[in-house]
């Protein structure tokens, strides 16, 4: 059943982006008839201040446009799922029966090849494997004189790993235990390291990506499968019992949080940079 459903949402994830790609060009048609509608172009000659305000919060060339806006809202989003989720732990609200109960049931249904996978793809959010890859970055970023981008990854990355830190010492919660436990960890639980790691780290290769990318069905293929690897990874520390659901669900909000926070700074910083030149 575990196995059946990761192999449900890769393919799902795959087929979302095949069929993107194939309907481009009838889904801009769709969008264009809808924008042309008698009554839609009613509500908008009605709202045209509004709708320039919004515009101008959307569009990528205004100093405090899309990527502002984007970033506010992830962040806030992020900060409010973290404190949700935090409050119930502290609290001992519902949460954290559901998490009990999801933590039984796969340690129980716990198999030896789907352990190995799922010991796999925990690795590729390992601190080891998280600095190789911010370390090989961060010297692309040198060699291509790239200096604010450099600074987001930093922030991003070795800080947010570090605040992950912090917040297992300030909450404190101790992992799962097992009479026969697949891995043996000895640190705090909340929030998951590995989910926050990998939020920060693929999200921020997404960012790159899309900002990279021209063509938007690999800015789509990008961020799908950055989503994908986050959620695998958050998902093998539930498999492998170091984690409860909350754990994860809070280690990606906060890394989600802390990506926008870094993103959304260092990028407004440039852009003011430049408006002053």
């Amino acid at each position: 059943m575990i196995l059946l459903g990761i192999l449900l949402m890769v393919a799902a994830m795959a087929w979302l982006w095949r069929w993107l790609v194939r309907h481009e060009a009838d889904v801009r048609l769709r969008w264009a008839e809808f924008a042309a509608h008698p009554r839609v172009t009613a509500l908008r000659n009605r709202f045209a201040p509004q709708i320039a305000f919004l515009q101008a919060r959307l569009s990528p060339a205004e100093f405090l446009g899309l990527d502002l806006t984007i970033g506010a809202i992830i962040l806030i989003g992020g900060v409010w799922i973290f404190g949700w989720i935090a409050e119930d732990v502290v609290t001992g609200d519902p949460l954290t029966v559901v998490d009990m109960e999801i933590a039984v049931w796969l340690h129980l249904h716990a198999t030896p090849t789907l352990t190995d996978a799922m010991k796999f793809i925990s690795l590729l959010a390992s601190w080891p494997v998280v600095m190789g890859i911010c370390l090989s970055m961060a010297v692309y970023f040198v060699r291509k004189r790239s200096h604010y981008r450099l600074l987001a990854l930093i922030l991003t990355i070795p800080v947010g790993m570090f605040l992950t830190v912090l917040l297992k010492i300030a909450f404190h919660r101790s992992r799962p235990t097992w009479d026969d436990p697949i891995l043996m960890i000895e640190t705090f639980g909340f929030p998951s390291g590995h989910s926050m790691a990998a939020t920060l780290l693929y999200g921020f290769l997404a960012a790159f990506g899309v900002r990279k990318a021209q063509a938007w069905r690999w800015r789509v293929l990008a961020v799908l499968a950055a989503g994908m690897l986050i959620v695998l990874i958050g998902f093998s520390r539930l498999y492998l019992g170091v984690h409860y659901l909350s754990d994860v669900l809070a280690g990606m909000a906060a890394g989600s949080a802390w990506l926008a926070l870094c993103l959304t700074v260092v990028g407004t910083l440039q852009r003011h940079r430049a408006v002053i030149r």
